[in-house]
């Protein structure tokens, strides 16, 4: 098994290289053709830094730590669409393959996600652009969820693909909620509790085979490891979007924040030493969202349980994805400048 499973990844890292620079292509191509090798995956780091600017602007930081990374955020943002937007226009058979690979497909939600979190700090300088972007992010994030789980039910899956990048679709209906307070649009409470049950409801059985993927089949390949603290996130994005559509931290609210800990608690002993084992690649912004969404949990929690335990695990949350987050843009913008990104995205 562990053979066949070594094979299929092979398999596929060939097959990518090949979308990549096919025979028939010469290998020095023109600046505005070097976009095929974008994934899409990479708009996790949008959602990462607009939730690490939420969590700084709810611990009461000055307003431009929260304002910098938020604008941070917002170019990564444009940079990345433009960057696919290429993509699509000059590769559009390496984008239409991406989406069809069993993993990277989920990635695709990614997207959506940065339009429904986006509008939360970009509401207060332009509330009518924040508007438009979540209202384009739900109709998306619902289409896109909608078109996953029928793929899910309307082909036989592989085990072996059962990886935690299948929660994106989910997680990106939980983030539906979020930006509502703050956008003041009528007539929306269904649609939030429309993101709230469906993310809330799937996320268990997504969860369950992933974790039993994990027992029982070989380890995922160590491009993956990274993506194991997206087991986090429906826990801590569903705290925050219940919270959100419900007003009030009540037991089930509760429920979601301590799953959030004891679920951060196993994957820190799991990925203490990915630094050494698994070499950087984009594929590490995958901790940015799980990490900042849980930051933000924290935060949320201690306010309306405010104590020294539940403070120093908020503030010990903020550090921690602050300084991973600093660490992935940093080493994310020297492979930029070292002329690396097509290496780190493989």
């Amino acid at each position: 098994m562990s053979d066949n499973i070594s094979k299929l990844v092979a398999t596929d890292e060939s097959r990518d290289l090949a979308l990549h620079l096919s025979p028939n292509e010469p290998a020095a191509r023109p600046a505005w053709r070097q976009m095929d090798y974008l994934p899409v995956g990479l708009f996790g780091s949008v959602m990462g830094l607009t939730d690490l600017s939420v969590a700084w602007r709810s611990v009461g930081a000055p307003g431009w730590v929260a304002g910098s990374i938020g604008a941070v955020a917002v170019t990564a943002f444009a940079v990345l669409t433009i960057g696919y937007a290429v993509k699509l226009g000059t590769a559009p058979g390496a984008v239409w393959a991406e989406f069809r690979r069993p993993v990277a497909g989920n990635l695709f939600g990614t997207f959506f996600i940065s339009l429904l979190v986006l509008p939360i700090i970009i509401a207060p300088v332009s509330l009518k652009l924040s508007q438009v972007m979540w209202i384009g992010g739900a109709a998306g994030m619902l289409i896109f969820a909608w078109l996953m789980v029928s793929r899910w039910m309307g082909n036989r899956q592989q085990v072996a693909d059962a990886t935690p990048a299948w929660i994106v679709p989910v997680v990106g209906l939980l983030n539906v909620p979020l930006a509502l307070p703050s956008l003041g649009l009528p007539m929306m409470d269904g649609v939030a509790v429309l993101g709230l049950a469906v993310g809330l409801f799937f996320a268990v059985p997504l969860f369950t085979v992933i974790f039993s993927r994990l027992v029982f089949e070989p380890p995922m390949p160590p491009a993956l490891q990274p993506t194991l603290v997206i087991l986090a996130a429906p826990f801590a994005v569903g705290f925050s979007a219940y919270v959100a559509t419900t007003g009030q931290v009540d037991l089930f609210a509760r429920a979601l924040y301590v799953l959030m800990l004891f679920i951060l608690a196993v994957l820190a002993g799991r990925l203490r030493h990915l630094g050494r084992s698994c070499p950087f690649r984009v594929s590490w912004w995958a901790v940015s969202f799980p990490l900042s969404a849980s930051a933000v949990a924290g935060l949320r929690f201690a306010l309306a349980e405010p104590g020294a335990v539940t403070d120093a695990i908020a503030l010990m949350l903020l550090g921690v994805a602050t300084a991973v987050i600093a660490g992935l843009l940093l080493r994310t913008l020297l492979g930029v400048v070292q002329g690396e990104l097509r290496t780190l995205s493989s």
